[in-house]
């Protein structure tokens, strides 16, 4: 099999919707995030989830998104093109979409996958489309995050070193 480009993996929702719509024969992986900082938390919590199914899908925040989070000053660091690219470059992500909503719930609903996964910070009440994987016969997976890692203290640390 050849291996995939990380541009070949940044897919708009229309090319999701072709290449992974609901007569699909593999089980769908989703999770969403900012992806601000790139760090070695957010590479095991894609390994898990990619473990979860056959193909994993990442949804990213844009760049008006996460300014809609208000995840602080200055974020993201990187730009929406910048933190796709870089995930999609991970060897266990299958596919990018970036988003403009705030939260991700339109994106599930187009793509209906059979595990939605989010870090367990998150209660399942709180998972953004919960409701929709499950009715559609699909479960929602927590997966430990690693308490070393968060992109906010990485960018605070990095700030702190240039004072």
């Amino acid at each position: 099999m050849m291996k995939r480009t990380p541009e070949s993996k940044l897919l708009s929702r229309e090319g999701l919707r072709n290449q992974f719509g609901p007569q699909r024969d593999m089980q769908l992986v989703f999770t969403n995030g900012c992806f601000d900082v790139l760090h070695p938390g957010h590479v095991s919590y894609l390994n898990e989830a990619r473990s979860l199914g056959d193909v994993l899908i990442v949804g990213i925040n844009s760049d008006a998104s996460v300014r809609l989070l208000d995840k602080g000053p200055g974020r993201p660091v990187m730009n929406e093109f910048d933190r796709a690219f870089m995930v999609a470059a991970l060897e266990s992500v299958d596919a990018v979409c970036v988003f403009d909503d705030d939260t991700p719930v339109e994106l599930i609903s187009e793509i209906v996958p059979d595990v939605l996964v989010k870090g367990a910070d998150y209660t399942l009440e709180e998972v953004v489309g919960r409701e929709i994987v499950e009715n559609a016969g699909g479960r929602v997976g927590l997966i430990p995050l690693h308490k070393d890692y968060s992109s906010t203290n990485l960018i605070i640390r990095i700030r702190e070193a240039y004072e």
